[in-house]
């Protein structure tokens, strides 16, 4: 086991009606003014935006709306929210959504503290970031974790990067969990969730020679609990203990607790990312219509770590452990393609030619300067090779 700190500061109210407690939260947290972010229009439609504004006027706190997230969050969107920020003198950011309108709160949050500073200075740490704004969540999709991660993400749109940083100022303060509140979501938008879980997870997990006994089984244990409650929620999405069980899934699997003495590797994310900032796709889509060929192109130099996770995950045990661990990779694809998300660039609806997938390879790697993942080492060719793959 590798050395490891675990700081994990989020308080959690979870459970039903929750969203009615906001207030309480954020003049606990010392907030007056909140910037309240969000999404669409299905949080004022819902009444869900109502109830969290009539909880902070029940506690005299002022606020300003500022809707309009989009999935695969913009900068130029969280600058115009700074900007707001600061003319309203926002003393605590609020996200009411999911990952897009969290990441676009801490983006707000960071560069509302440091208005001397370009945000995307900050985010691509060309300066350093020394405090933030306080931030809130009331979360409605069970997917990204960013309620207790320390990681964020932006698509700096005029120049076609996305983007992440991981600092202890991504911590929000709180997080509302009420998982009725994403009994609303399309289908599409609740796979997809379910996926980035699983990611989250699996891109801790394959990393073999380090022993981690609990680490591997909380790993094991919250795949199997998303893959298992996933299935019924796809099913039927008012099904509030399997809608629970994944909304908590979510935010253990990227609060750090699951990579506790093995470390991260997400490669996986930056072939992800680099389609999501060119193409617009849908994060989870991106993640595993990319995830099997990285899989097969990786294996075989894990293969006793696959086999493990067919056996532990899957269910899958066979003498040989290349062939269990290509039965593992089968049976992760075919869970996907079974929650109706794309196991191909094909059917993420991409068709990019040869120079857009040495684009793509040179982004993942940021123009071939990094090596991505802790398996076999990946530049930019074996990043090409892997789209190809994945076609």
């Amino acid at each position: 086991m590798q050395n490891f700190v675990q700081y994990a500061p989020t308080e959690v109210i979870f459970g039903k009606d929750t969203e009615k407690e906001t207030g309480a939260e954020v003049k606990k947290w010392g907030g007056s003014r909140v910037l309240l972010v969000y999404g669409g229009g299905s949080a004022v439609r819902s009444g869900l935006i109502g109830r969290v504004e009539e909880s902070l006027k029940k506690e005299g706190i002022a606020y300003e709306e500022f809707g309009g997230v989009k999935p695969n969050p913009r900068l130029a969107f969280a600058e115009e929210g700074v900007r707001k920020a600061i003319a309203f003198g926002a003393d605590f950011i609020l996200a009411v959504g999911g990952g897009s309108a969290i990441d676009t709160a801490k983006g707000i949050a960071h560069g509302a503290a440091n208005p001397d500073k370009k945000l995307w200075d900050i985010w691509t740490k060309k300066v350093p970031l020394t405090k933030s704004t306080p931030v809130g969540v009331v979360l409605t999709i069970a997917a990204a974790g960013s309620e207790m991660s320390d990681s964020a993400v932006l698509t700096n749109e005029a120049i076609g990067k996305k983007s992440g940083i991981n600092t202890v100022f991504n911590r929000v303060k709180f997080a509302v969990m009420n998982p009725e509140l994403a009994f609303t979501l399309p289908e599409y938008q609740l796979a997809c969730g379910i996926t980035d879980i699983m990611m989250h997870t699996m891109e801790r997990y394959f990393i073999p020679g380090i022993k981690c006994q609990l680490t591997d089984e909380i790993s094991e244990g919250l795949l199997r609990t998303v893959i298992e409650n996933g299935r019924l929620v796809m099913k039927n999405k008012e099904d509030y203990d399997a809608m629970a069980e994944v909304m908590w899934c979510s935010s253990i699997s990227h609060n750090n607790l699951t990579e506790a003495g093995r470390g991260k590797d997400f490669s996986v994310h930056k072939l992800g990312q680099a389609l999501g900032a060119k193409y617009d796709v849908a994060h989870g889509a991106s993640l595993a219509a990319v995830w099997g060929s990285w899989a097969r192109y990786q294996y075989s130099s894990a293969a006793g770590r696959f086999a493990r996770f067919a056996d532990k995950v899957w269910g899958i045990r066979k003498e040989d452990e290349k062939e269990a661990a290509l039965a593992g990779i089968e049976a992760t694809e075919a869970y996907f393609r079974a929650i109706g998300m794309p196991t191909s660039l094909t059917e993420l609806g991409v068709d990019p030619s040869e120079e857009d997938l040495r684009e793509l390879s040179l982004n993942a790697t940021m123009n071939d300067t990094v090596k991505l993942s802790r398996l076999k080492p990946l530049g930019a060719e074996e990043v090409l090779e892997i789209y190809h793959m994945a076609r």
